[in-house]
């Protein structure tokens, strides 16, 4: 008799190592256990009036071959509850089979009508369709669970269901798939974090959530973690509890010195450098956990707030004249660069955009101090704005949130969402170059920057002991993804 490819790999595979035996049915391909009268048979009720293939929804090819796949899974359950076959005798304690109830359950290729087998004692609970269940777990689950997290409201992922495949779903029972990721997210919510992170950016999202019974705009904190390995990792979401009768507060530092307390309390150390935007007291919030921490201030932040001043047919010309400031080889250079600004015409004329640096000073010039592959990921926060950018699609399509825990819920999905995708894209690129993109899935398109905290110890206030000798960052204008 001849065997399959998939035999003979599988016997090579037996005669080198011993393991429990695989079915010949399952070693097999499912096309030769099929008949081919089946198959056109299939083929045929699957044509719709137009004569196209109608793979999903009610009454189509698939959801026949569900049906069957699952009337046969619940007599196989029947059979070892009572144990004895079909046609067989009684089992013992007189118990027996006891007809078929029908039942419409709903799927992830549409609503499957089936005939669930009974016992005369009551007592058989099927596990692969409960009692008192109206859908099969699995594959309808992770669909609903995916539409959430790609942005779909609850009433948009009822209506897809209900167009594309015939599934009917109510709101709660929606909401009921949806929260089984929280246990998951408390988890994650909590997990020990590593002692030493080279970097951590900082930044936070509004959306609009319900508490005491008022919808109001609510900051989401998000804290993005480069470990000692180039690694990017989101390393947590948190949201602030407002007491009753009282407006939630925007974002400050006061609630920014409980996230630092939280990290050191999941075990983080020491953050060789923060990379913040200009929030008033963000500094010192995280000094007063991490003493040791550099805090880098975000350049494109200050670009911005140093040409608000700045006539729109001016701006052009005064960008690059600041340019030659957070481009400059040395903290040294840099200096000479702003009073080369302050003392020209554009400087006299703007004054405001030249006190704007001033008073960011000690936090604008630590990242002069590394080469120019580690300034370009330090000089801003764009790591965590690409990131929040991608939030703000997700969270936009909802008028407001029902509770903190359904926006972490949803956060945290689009965050799994976006590392898998990213994950995929490298996978295809080893794939067309032959070059390595395995690396584990990363927030942003930053390089690595395991040797970045080097010269963390180096003083911000004498200039002369940073390293010499660096070379601007290339290219015009620094780009950035999102808004502040």
């Amino acid at each position: 008799m001849k065997r399959t490819i998939s035999e003979d790999m599988a016997v090579a595979a037996g005669a080198g190592q011993a393991g429990p035996a695989v079915p010949e049915a399952a070693r097999r391909p499912l096309r030769e256990l099929m008949d081919d009268r089946l198959l056109d048979a299939l083929l045929e009720r699957s044509r719709d009036q137009a004569g196209g293939l109608r793979l999903t929804g009610e009454g189509s090819m698939l959801g026949e071959l569900v049906r069957a796949v699952l009337e046969r899974a619940l007599e196989s359950e029947l059979t070892a509850h009572l144990g004895y076959d079909k046609g067989g005798r009684g089992g013992a304690g007189g118990n027996a089979r006891n007809g078929n109830i029908a039942k419409t359950v709903q799927t992830g290729v549409g609503p499957v009508p089936l005939q669930v087998p009974r016992d005369r004692a009551g007592t058989f609970e099927p596990v692969l369709v409960p009692k008192r269940s109206g859908r099969v777990a699995g594959g309808l689950d992770d669909m609903v669970i995916s539409l959430y997290a790609h942005g779909m409201s609850v009433r948009d992922i009822i209506h897809h269901l209900r167009q594309v495949y015939g599934t009917e779903l109510s709101p709660e029972t929606v909401s009921r798939i949806t929260d089984q990721v929280l246990e998951e997210v408390k988890a994650w919510q909590s997990r020990p974090l590593d002692p030493v992170y080279a970097v951590v950016f900082l930044d936070a999202i509004v959306v609009k959530v319900r508490d005491s019974q008022v919808v109001q705009n609510k900051p989401a904190y998000i804290a993005v973690g480069v470990d000692a390995d180039g690694e990017k990792h989101v390393l947590g979401i948190w949201l602030s509890r407002t007491p009753p009768g009282s407006a939630a507060e925007g974002e400050g530092a006061r609630f920014w010195g409980s996230v630092m307390a939280d990290l050191r309390n999941r075990g983080v150390r020491d953050i060789l450098i923060a990379c913040v935007d200009g929030l008033a007291g963000f500094a010192g919030a995280i000094t007063a956990a991490f003493p040791a921490t550099v805090v880098q201030r975000c350049v494109v932040h200050l670009i911005r707030n140093a040409l608000r001043p700045v006539a729109r047919r001016d701006a052009a010309a005064v960008a690059a004249e600041l340019r030659r400031i957070y481009t400059a080889p040395t903290a040294e250079a840099a200096f000479d660069a702003l009073a080369a600004f302050t003392e020209s015409d554009w400087g006299r004329k703007y004054p405001q955009a030249a006190r704007v640096w001033e008073q960011a000073w000690d936090d604008f010039t630590p990242f002069l101090a590394f080469s120019p592959p580690v300034r370009k990921m330090l000089y801003t926060t764009n790591s965590i704005e690409s990131l929040n950018y991608q939030l703000r699609k997700v969270t936009k399509a909802r008028g407001h949130f029902p509770g903190d825990d359904a926006v972490v819920k949803l956060l945290w999905l689009a965050i799994i969402n976006i590392e898998d995708k990213r994950a995929r894209e490298r996978e295809a690129r080893r794939r067309e170059d032959g070059k390595r993109h395995d690396q584990p899935a990363r927030i942003g398109p930053d390089p690595p920057t395991a040797r970045c905290g080097r010269s963390r110890r180096r003083s911000r206030t004498h200039p002369k002991r940073r390293r010499e000798g660096q070379s601007p960052l290339p290219g015009s204008r620094p780009s950035h993804n999102a808004g502040d």
